[in-house]
């Protein structure tokens, strides 16, 4: 990765510049490097001549003079030319030599390409969707599940060993509430087809029990949901058969007796929240002995970390869980895994089509659900406009777009630059590729540069889980690539350079289709 490189380059010359005394010694900082938007400002630019300045002590376009210097005698052939720019940044242009050394990389990659190993096999849980089964999934839930799903395959690109998992409440008071909902008496609150559906199925009797039939048919009707999205769970773990009745919930709450946060108050158990960021105290043990969420919850994460030995987890809840984040991370921090939990909120999507939203309820029964959504526009378009926001941001779904078969629609746009170019290598099949000595027009330069972008991409959301990175990565490389074919000949007389474009081509191929299997999202040869 070029990135990369770099950076151990610059952590390298300082190192250099210290023993030779150019510079005092001093604990070396974090090297980042930015892709700056304009390239005549490089293809990289860092502010390691100001950080560096501030820890000699010296000005930051010397500090910057001496790295520009150290770099050029480390490694004379990785960069067309060093500038130092403004008040000490350092711009880095790549050279067309060093490009040339990518594509070959990539063609000897093939769908290994953006591989990394910064996992170092470690063991990554990442829950999501989660949904109560009390009805089917929607296009709210489902499109933290397209998040979930892509996140894992960046994690496997980056070396962890990844466990995909849904979380069931099959048991408790919305189970009850499902039970009344069918039967359809004063305590009645989901409706819908479903409800109706399950009614007939399920006949009367005790609320209990038809609830928990009633979530048995909608958990395997759940699975097959799932499936069709294109997702496939490695575990799925029950409340009621994984937790309640191999006695976790009684193993947490000793535990947390033992560890003092916990106290007794209207005859109901409480947790001290308070001392970790929460509004308030909650309730473990409700007065009538029943556990609430919480204390399952707290169950469940110490059955991923301790249970399980889990090095990292990850859950992404919806947008009505928000306020539980601080009482679960606080759990956790007692539990002594701290760093290795994050929480994403998936906000909610909004269905929009004529200009008008269609609501959603599970409890009104006008809700969206994802099936629908799928056989409306398809699985392709469905998870890459689902990506195309950071979780935390609402989503307006604009199904009179997702139909469109035009440049207009970005997931039309980018498949056809695939099909495009398996259109070119279809009509040039008997010609070898070769990377040409040097590439020089612009837009061949462009593609290269946004080509070895991918390995960045994957290291850049397994630290912050920013998936929209995905789309937004495929759009720029499928613009990279009709620019490319519209300013350069692919196929000419001239053999020499039809080799070396050809050989571009075969390479973007090879990274759009990694681009393309990370979303979960078809490279369709033709169209």
């Amino acid at each position: 990765m070029v990135r990369k490189e770099i950076q151990d380059l610059l952590l390298e010359s300082l190192k250099e510049l210290q023993k030779n005394k150019a510079l005092p010694v001093f604990d070396l900082p974090e090297i980042k490097l930015d892709k700056p938007e304009e390239g005549s400002h490089g293809d990289y630019s860092s502010n390691i001549g100001m950080i560096t300045a501030k820890q000699a002590k010296i000005d930051p376009k010397e500090a910057a003079g001496l790295i520009k210097t150290a770099l050029e005698k480390l490694c004379p052939d990785m960069f067309e030319k060093i500038e130092i720019a403004g008040p000490g940044f350092i711009n880095f242009f790549v050279s067309k030599g060093y490009l040339i050394k990518e594509i070959e990389d990539i063609l000897d990659k093939k769908d290994k390409f953006g591989d990394l190993k910064i996992g170092k096999g470690g063991k990554v849980n990442i829950e999501f969707i989660s949904a109560n089964p009390t009805g089917p999934l929607t296009v709210g839930n489902s499109r933290g599940g397209v998040i979930g799903d892509v996140l894992s395959n960046i994690f496997l690109k980056a070396g962890w060993r990844v466990t995909r998992e849904y979380y069931f409440n099959d048991a408790g008071g919305q189970i009850d509430i499902l039970g009344h909902s069918i039967l359809k008496d004063e305590q009645a609150e989901y409706k819908g087809e479903y409800i109706d559906t399950l009614g007939k199925k399920l006949g009367q009797g005790d609320a209990r029990e038809i609830g928990e039939k009633a979530a048995s048919i909608l958990i395997e009707e759940i699975k097959k949901t799932t499936k069709k999205m294109g997702i496939k769970f490695d575990v799925w773990t029950a409340e009621g058969k994984d937790l309640r009745k191999k006695g976790k919930v009684e193993e947490i709450i000793d535990w947390i007796r033992k560890k003092n946060l916990a106290y007794e108050k209207d005859g109901a158990l409480w947790f001290k929240s308070t001392q970790f960021g929460d509004d308030k105290d909650r309730v473990l043990i409700k007065n009538n002995g029943e556990p609430t969420y919480f204390a399952l919850d707290c169950a469940y994460h110490k059955n991923k970390f301790v249970d399980r030995k889990f090095d990292r987890a990850i859950n992404i809840w919806g947008a009505d869980h928000y306020g539980d984040i601080a009482r679960i991370k606080g759990f956790v921090k007692e539990l002594g895994y701290k760093d290795r939990f994050d929480i994403l909120i998936n906000q909610f999507v909004r269905i929009i089509k004529d200009g008008e939203e269609v609501r959603m309820s599970k409890r009104t029964g006008t809700y969206v659900s994802i099936d629908e959504l799928i056989d409306e526009v398809g699985l392709d378009v469905t998870r890459f406009f689902f990506l195309t926001k950071s979780s935390d941001t609402h989503l307006n779904f604009d199904l009179n777009l997702a139909k469109q078969q035009s440049e207009k629609n970005p997931v039309y746009y980018v498949q056809y630059a695939y099909a495009r170019i398996c259109n070119i290598l279809r009509k040039a099949k008997n010609i070898k590729t070769k990377p040409k000595s040097l590439f020089e027009h612009p837009s061949e330069l462009n593609l290269v540069k946004q080509l070895m972008r991918l390995s960045e991409i994957v290291e850049d959301t397994v630290k912050d889980y920013q998936v929209q990175r995905m789309p937004q990565y495929a759009r720029d490389l499928a613009t990279s690539f009709h620019k490319f074919y519209q300013d350069c000949r692919v196929i000419s007389e001239d053999k020499e350079l039809t080799k070396s474009r050809m050989t571009l081509v075969l390479a973007t191929k090879i990274v759009l289709k990694n681009t393309l299997d990370l979303m979960g999202v078809s490279a369709p040869e033709k169209m």
